[in-house]
């Protein structure tokens, strides 16, 4: 669906819709715990900068300069700047605080590299998508993806300049979200922001997570 229809009722997913301080309420301050989020989106959303941009560590980026098979292949329309893609996975690691450290793992946003993604997800927490709403419509392959696989998930809005703006409710119904599904505006080349949307995905996981455990053992 093309952004600027994004305030109509209609969405291309109609049709296919399924029915504080992080970590100190999930765990003690004492116990160590290592959690894996994915950082998913179309190509061109920012994934790489954002897994980059509050990484502790050097992450490890799996880039690729984008060639002209590749451009032939990749749907390049509002990113035509973008020069590298990538092609494997990227990883980056933050302490949120003692007791709790996030591996980040940033998938390929291209379809032709979709095969890795039952890998990288596998034993995930969560996850990020991240939106550009230049390109939207890119996001719902991600979307469908951790809907139908149960795995929660935040709608992390990379904030471009010059892309058109829009509320975290009006993408949320152009995305035709599941109910209470969090949308977050965010600039992924800024840590904090970066960080908050982590802080926010953590909460809701967290949330999401006990809510099945109670409705299983009730």
């Amino acid at each position: 669906m093309p952004p600027e229809h994004i305030d109509s009722d209609e969405s291309p997913r109609a049709d296919r819709r399924t029915p504080g301080s992080v970590g100190r309420s999930m765990i003690g301050e004492d116990i160590a715990l290592t959690l894996k989020i994915v950082v998913a989106g179309g190509f061109g959303a920012g994934k790489t900068t954002l897994v980059g941009s509050v990484s502790e560590i050097r992450p490890l980026y799996s880039e690729e300069t984008l060639s002209e098979s590749g451009r032939g292949r990749d749907d390049i329309d509002g990113v035509e700047g973008k020069a590298t893609t990538t092609v494997a996975m990227d990883f980056g690691r933050i302490t949120v605080h003692s007791g709790l450290t996030l591996h980040l793992f940033g998938t390929p946003g291209q379809d032709r590299f979709r095969f890795l993604w039952d890998d990288l997800c596998e034993g995930a927490l969560a996850a990020i998508v991240l939106a550009d709403t230049r390109r939207l419509e890119d996001c719902f392959a991600a979307v469908d993806y951790f809907e139908g696989g149960r795995i929660p998930f935040v709608v992390a809005v990379n904030r471009f300049p010059g892309a058109p703006d829009h509320t975290e409710h009006d993408v949320a119904r152009a995305l035709d979200l599941d109910g209470g599904t969090p949308v977050v505006l965010c600039d992924a080349r800024d840590r904090a922001s970066g960080k908050e949307v982590l802080i926010r995905t953590v909460e809701y996981a967290g949330r999401m997570h006990t809510a099945r455990l109670l409705a299983a053992v009730g």
